[in-house]
């Protein structure tokens, strides 16, 4: 398993989302992508868009404002 750390902070939908979705193309099955959010729509779509696709995901307020989104690649 391997972990790999996505900093989308400043940045606004869809370009966390979109970052996410290439990165966990090029990942392992049981590998984590931790992505690090800081807008509240980025908030909302990249766990909806994980969760949707059959991954597991847990989110983490780290900040005032800032999330990390835990994504376990399960397929």
């Amino acid at each position: 398993m391997k972990e790999y750390r996505l900093d989308c902070l400043g940045e606004a939908c869809p370009i966390p989302l979109i970052k996410a979705e290439k990165k966990m193309e090029t990942m392992a099955v049981s590998d984590v992508l931790i992505v690090m959010i800081d807008h509240s729509c980025a908030m909302k779509n990249v766990p909806e868009w994980a969760r949707k696709q059959g991954h597991n995901v847990d989110i983490e307020e780290v900040g005032d404002g800032e999330w990390e989104v835990i994504i376990e690649k399960v397929k």
